[in-house]
């Protein structure tokens, strides 16, 4: 009676995530793949007949421009990200569990504000009367105010603030479970610490390294709101096109094959990252 109550349990889960995800997430992109090869409207915005002219005009110079430019900005966050989560989240790792839990606290306080409120705070401390040019004029570092706000710097800064957080938790997520006699073994025969780091931490915590590079890189090319709010008209993300198409140019059919193309890079990514998971996984060694 109680194995039957439990196998009932059990598809009622299974149909419910399979409904879950056709009605969320397949229907809508299977909407947004469908209105990309329509034609535009001035009234209902789709129309028949099907062409393949909305995926011709991505190779449109000025978005040719936009894209490489958003490649660009996501590639910096992404590295930057990279470089200062990394260190950070290894120590983290380092530490007792009582404190590993007070670490992962600090991080996630941010999320319980919303990302577009911690932006619009950065214009306070960016801003040529801010907090930051305050403090360097005060200490004599600089004479005149830095020219930061609605630069692509600010929407940089704003990009990186924004996702650091999805670089750290994957990270952490891999290096917490780091075996710390695989670096006494390497210790033993002779390796050192740098040597031991780049031969058992950096290939165990690849999984989390991938995952959050994903994380990071795809968001940077879509957050609109941020070069919205810090950057001018030249920090255009691809974000900002997708939304223009839709909302003002009410060019629906562009749009969809934009986001398209996107998701496409997405699904790309994705690949990389599971074939570098199956990667790691058969050259680490059983001992």
């Amino acid at each position: 009676m109680f194995k039957s109550a439990d196998n009932f349990c059990r598809q009622a889960v299974l149909y419910f995530i399979f409904i879950w995800f056709g009605v969320m997430v397949f229907a809508p992109n299977l909407l947004v793949l469908l209105a990309s090869f329509l034609s535009r409207d001035p009234v209902w915005y789709l129309r028949l007949p099907l062409n393949l002219q909305n995926y011709v005009a991505l190779s449109d110079p000025k978005l040719l421009s936009v894209i490489l430019k958003s490649l660009n900005l996501a590639f910096c966050t992404t590295l930057f990200c990279l470089v200062v989560a990394y260190p950070f989240t290894y120590f983290i790792a380092r530490f007792a569990k009582k404190y590993r839990a007070l670490f992962l606290m600090l991080i996630i306080v941010p999320f319980w504000t919303n990302s577009l409120i911690r932006n619009y705070a950065l214009i306070s401390i960016l801003s040529e009367k801010g907090i930051l040019n305050t403090f360097l004029i005060k200490w004599g570092i600089i004479t005149e105010p830095l020219k930061i706000l609605y630069t692509n710097l600010a929407v940089f800064i704003g990009m990186a603030y924004t996702l650091l957080p999805f670089m750290i938790l994957p990270l952490y997520a891999t290096l917490e479970k780091l075996d710390n006699s695989l670096l006494e073994a390497a210790e033993d025969l002779g390796a050192g610490a740098i040597a031991a780091f780049f031969r058992i931490v950096v290939p165990v915590s690849t999984p989390g390294i991938v995952a959050g590079c994903i994380m990071v890189f795809l968001p940077a090319l879509t957050l609109f709101y941020v070069s919205d709010i810090l950057g001018s008209a030249d920090s255009t993300v691809v974000g900002s096109v997708i939304r223009d198409q839709f909302m003002i140019v009410k060019d629906w059919p562009v749009g969809s094959a934009i986001n398209i193309a996107l998701t496409v890079f997405m699904l790309i990514l994705l690949h990389l990252y599971y074939k570098s998971g199956n990667s790691i996984d058969q050259e680490r060694p059983l001992w």
